[in-house]
């Protein structure tokens, strides 16, 4: 059977958290698995670490205390794989952190090349169906003369005597778990690991030179304002054996004189007059597949939105492919004339006789603006 939480940390149950807490780093540097010559000290570990978790947590602890272990069964049971959350949470107060601890021992090696960003502008037409695109980059490339060594052609780097070609030097501290080592980059070789007497006169030791890049970037159809496109490889030069930066093409699109965008759809405004709005008629609509017609039914009212389905952007999905096209929504404005031939003044006037001038105020129905916001939000289609 499992012991009793407050037994395996030595505390009373009463014992406050800063007490708790006390004695937990106590028996941590007793039996940390790292530096305890305990012969159960894995399991004496794993106990003290769970007892800790529990006891350390408000609504845990109340649950243990209230129902023992049963209370603190099931959904939060303990899975111990050589650093658990309590060590951990001490151990970040000593050494900022035990992840960033074992990355720094890690050896180093050959350091990547710098990412490149450039941007590319795109006409609307060009985002909507994709385009190849010559771009040009400046970036740092292998150095011709000395082909990355740094070195002046017939001159060979000798291995850097402070770090002995490894790139890193350590530093032993003494902590309260034992012999720490911690590795940082070298300050005589800054990790090459590799000194360099005759540096290349070209490229002046660095092994890269910038150059003038011209490359073709394939633009996929439906990409849009502010999208990043990753082209693996094509980025800085790294040092010699390391891999090359990437280069991002950050998308930028030119306004249209009429189309909009909003998500996967093209919004376009259309004015019609009158005449077109109380008898109907039949127009060209304008799309990035060419004009269209489209049926406008006698008595449209301003506001009613047309959709033309499959004309709108292509759905781009995370691997470059595309999976349909979003529509096209075609908003109407009866354009209201604001100058009038002396022939169109008597046709107005005749019109306006034979409708009257009675106002009828609209009931609490749900007028044009309440139409408009239910079709953006979601609840009712054109």
């Amino acid at each position: 059977m499992a012991r009793d939480y407050y037994e395996v940390l030595g505390v009373s149950r009463t014992a406050t958290v800063a007490e708790i807490k006390k004695a937990f780093r106590q028996l941590a540097r007793e039996y940390h698995p790292d530096v305890s010559q305990h012969a159960d000290a894995d399991e004496r570990f794993k106990e003290i670490n769970e007892a800790y978790e529990v006891l350390s947590d408000q609504d845990k602890r109340a649950r243990y205390d209230q129902f023992g272990h049963a209370g603190v069964q099931g959904g939060n049971g303990f899975n111990y794989s050589g650093g658990v959350t309590g060590f951990e949470e001490i151990f970040e107060e000593f050494f900022n952190g035990f992840a960033g601890a074992s990355r720094s021992s890690a050896r180093r090696g050959p350091r990547p090349g710098r990412d490149i960003k450039v941007g590319v502008k795109l006409t609307f037409e060009e985002s909507v169906f994709g385009v190849e695109k010559e771009i040009e980059v400046d970036r740092l490339e292998t150095c011709d003369v000395c082909n990355g060594s740094g070195a002046e052609p017939g001159t060979t780097p000798m291995r850097c005597p402070t770090c002995k070609g490894s790139g890193e030097v350590h530093q032993r501290q003494q902590t309260f778990l034992g012999t720490m080592v911690r590795a940082t980059t070298c300050p005589q070789c800054h990790g090459r690991g590799e000194i360099i007497d005759s540096p290349c006169h070209n490229c002046r030791g660095e092994g890269r030179e910038r150059k003038r890049a011209v490359l073709t970037v394939q633009i996929p159809a439906g990409v849009h304002e502010g999208l990043q496109i990753q082209v693996r490889g094509e980025g800085d030069a790294g040092d010699p054996n390391g891999p090359k930066g990437n280069l991002y093409v950050v998308i930028d699109v030119e306004e249209h004189a009429y189309f909009k965008r909003r998500n996967n759809d093209i919004i376009l405004d259309i004015n019609i007059n009158v005449a077109q709005a109380a008898l109907g008629d039949v127009i060209q609509i304008p799309t990035t597949d060419g004009d269209v017609e489209l049926t406008i039914p006698a008595g449209t009212q301003t506001g009613r939105v047309f959709r033309l389905r499959g004309k709108g952007i292509p759905r781009l999905r995370t691997d470059g492919s595309n999976s349909g096209r979003g529509d096209q929504l075609v908003y109407i404005q009866v354009a209201v004339p604001t100058h009038l031939t002396e022939q169109q003044r008597e046709l107005f006037e005749e019109l306006a006789k034979s409708l009257g001038k009675d106002i009828r105020p609209q009931n609490n129905g749900r007028g044009f603006f309440d139409r408009v916001m239910d079709f953006f939000a979601g609840e009712q289609q054109p």
